[in-house]
């Protein structure tokens, strides 16, 4: 199993940001695809954004104009960049890596071959 890692969650304010951050070792990550998911309590995992190991990127239509994904090869990590925070974007977030399809931009969960943890991302009212 790869292990897959995020980092960055935590309590923010609404209209607030955050950053996540997601690294795996032993891969190189520019040779997959990659994604953000979230879960919120009682809900199904929810895509957020996918980028594609040709660097496209799609986002879900909720986060759009607030969220970035991007990747910093040199660190071998990816990134989802979160301003303007919602009390809806409060969910566990998770770092997916795309092995199957990786020059897609995947967007769903069975695309998916290693996942991280999730960290908590929890944003006041």
């Amino acid at each position: 199993q790869v292990p897959v890692v995020e980092s960055g969650g935590g309590l923010v304010q609404a209209g607030g940001s955050l950053r996540l951050s997601c690294t795996a070792a032993g891969l190189i990550l520019d040779d997959y695809g990659m994604g953000w998911f979230r879960q919120a309590p009682g809900k199904e995992r929810e895509i957020v954004s996918c980028l594609s190991r040709s660097g496209g990127r799609s986002y879900t239509a909720s986060v759009k104009g607030r969220f970035s994904i991007s990747k910093d090869s040199a660190k071998n990590t990816m990134y989802l960049q979160m301003d303007s925070l919602k009390f809806e974007d409060t969910a566990i977030y998770y770092c997916a890596i795309n092995s199957r399809s990786p020059w897609d931009c995947a967007m769903s969960t069975a695309d998916y071959s290693y996942w991280g943890q999730g960290t908590q991302v929890t944003v006041s009212s």
